[in-house]
């Protein structure tokens, strides 16, 4: 239960870092910082707490690599060559759209993983109103 827990709040995390349209920069090293802070600053905007120096950080750094290694793939080799900035945007919208809408995810019994969230967080409430 505490995996999925975890899962789920790394896939909104990583939502929200997509959604807020991070911009990144020429260098790799400077990317990666900007990035990083872009990173902080939507987490902090949305008031939640980063996984930093917790247990379990190399699970999330595991997951966070195989999801940008799917949408380098996926998206940017996949679909290139790009005219420019925004048409990279653009995909990556549809694509993480893609990723938490429609795509069906075998270990959740083939729903996607906003279905299965849902499906979740509609239980508790049915439980909770049974409760009372």
């Amino acid at each position: 239960m505490e995996n999925t827990s975890r899962l789920k709040g790394f896939m909104f995390k990583f939502r929200l870092l997509v959604s807020g349209g991070c911009r990144a920069r020429a260098s790799l090293g400077r990317r990666a910082q900007y990035l990083s802070i872009k990173y902080s600053e939507r987490l902090e905007e949305a008031k939640i707490g980063a996984s930093v120096g917790s247990v379990g950080d190399s699970y999330d750094n595991a997951l966070a690599e195989t999801i940008n290694g799917l949408y380098k793939t996926e998206v940017i080799e996949h679909e290139g060559p790009w005219s420019g900035k925004k048409d990279v945007e653009m995909a990556t919208l549809k694509w993480v759209h893609w990723y938490n809408e429609k795509r069906l995810y075998g270990p959740l019994g083939y729903i996607s993983p906003a279905t299965a969230e849902r499906n979740f967080y509609n239980a508790a409430l049915t439980a909770k109103i049974a409760a009372e």
